[in-house]
């Protein structure tokens, strides 16, 4: 959200704490859209917060890491907590998986013989993280916040989706929400844009 909105990346960002909002607005497809995006803490200890963030999101991006098994086990959670706490029946969901650059940089130094005991390797495979989002009905796109690639990507696509929703909108509504859980910060794709 943030290198999306602000075009900032901090590695030593903290986790969000609760939540996070940022507004913004850009054009798709010859449409000028207003976005209102939640960051939703990813943490067990704020999970009672999340559900009200959800009450008419027209989309949801939910983020894992590619180096942390655990964050992408976590989807489970929060595929289970869309449906049960989102009231638009006709949702967009995203999946995107993070942190591809700590990936194309653990490979470079493989392929060069180098010592690469600062970066983590791959655990979630892109063939895992689209089998998730074909089982749950989403979309998928692999990204990097530190690098920006595909963070622009990732909104364009989900804002596409929902203007092709007209059951998420209609003419009077001046913007559409975005809702956001995360595990990790980030957003970012593969899609073509």
């Amino acid at each position: 959200m943030l290198r999306f909105v602000d075009d900032v990346f901090d590695p030593e960002q903290a986790a969000t704490i609760g939540v996070d909002f940022r507004v913004t607005s850009m054009a798709i497809d010859g449409n000028r859209v207003k976005l209102a995006i939640w960051d939703t803490a990813g943490q067990e200890r704020f999970r009672t917060l999340t559900p009200s963030y959800y009450r008419g999101a027209q989309g949801v991006i939910c983020v894992y890491d590619v180096t942390s098994r655990s964050s992408f086990e976590k989807l489970n959670h929060w595929m289970q907590e869309v449906d049960t706490y989102c009231t638009n029946d006709n949702i967009i969901k995203m999946m995107v998986a993070n942190k591809i650059d700590m990936v194309r940089k653990s490979r470079f130094c493989s392929i060069f013989g180098l010592k690469n005991n600062f970066q983590p390797n791959r655990v979630v495979t892109r063939e895992e993280g689209l089998k998730f989002a074909k089982r749950h009905r989403t979309l998928f796109i692999e990204a990097s916040a530190k690098t920006k690639e595909g963070v622009q990507c990732t909104f364009e696509e989900l804002i596409e989706k929902i203007i092709q929703t007209p059951d998420l909108w209609d003419n009077d509504r001046p913007s559409f929400r975005l809702g956001q859980p995360t595990g990790s910060s980030g957003g970012g794709g593969m899609c073509g844009c």
